[in-house]
């Protein structure tokens, strides 16, 4: 068998100190794994590869690689803050329960103050806690606008009942069945 005197673990790695020998050892392990068959069959065979000469943005790959996996919410915690607070009257909106409101805003507020007292690198938190009574009672109005009281005739011509209707058994509502799921930071009342 012929072996190359580069495979042997006896002899300790050599010194390289020009950027030419570098080289040379970089093109024969190239040269090594392409004869043994370590490129073979790789995903995206013979496809060009996309975004190579981008040079305005250094982070194409990984702005790519994140896009192709689907993962969100990698950012520092000022921008993940900022856009919770812009998204949260749609958020508290889309809860039924006094309770989950109160809980989700708490959750925010501990967040908050948790990335405010983080000192580690990154943008300065400019987002403040929320007052959480103000928001429960303008979560309540923008409520009592959007469910029609009772007597009140819907778009199909039927009346609305002045309370949600019970699922059986289980003493919850027909609304909170069809909730949204429950965030990780949220803790469950019962």
């Amino acid at each position: 068998m012929n072996q190359d005197p580069h495979d042997s673990d006896d002899e300790p790695p050599r010194r390289l100190n020009s950027l030419e020998e570098r080289n040379a050892v970089v093109e024969s392990a190239l040269d090594r794994a392409i004869k043994r068959g370590d490129f073979d069959d790789l995903p995206g065979l013979g496809k060009p590869l996309t975004g190579l000469h981008r040079a305005d943005d250094p982070d194409w790959w990984i702005k790519q690689k994140l896009d192709a996996e689907g993962i969100s919410g990698v950012a520092p915690a000022a921008f993940q803050l900022r856009k919770e607070n812009a998204e949260m009257e749609a958020t508290l909106d889309a809860f039924v329960r006094e309770d989950d409101v109160r809980d989700y805003l708490a959750g925010f507020n501990g967040r908050v103050r948790a990335a405010v007292m983080d000192l580690r690198e990154g943008p300065p938190i400019f987002t403040p806690p929320r007052n959480v009574e103000h928001e429960v009672a303008a979560w309540r109005e923008r409520r009592a606008r959007s469910v029609p009281s009772s007597g009140e005739r819907s778009e199909d011509g039927q009346t609305s009942p002045a309370e949600p209707a019970r699922t059986e058994g289980a003493g919850r509502t027909a609304a909170e069945d069809t909730a949204p799921p429950r965030r990780w930071w949220q803790r469950r009342r019962r």
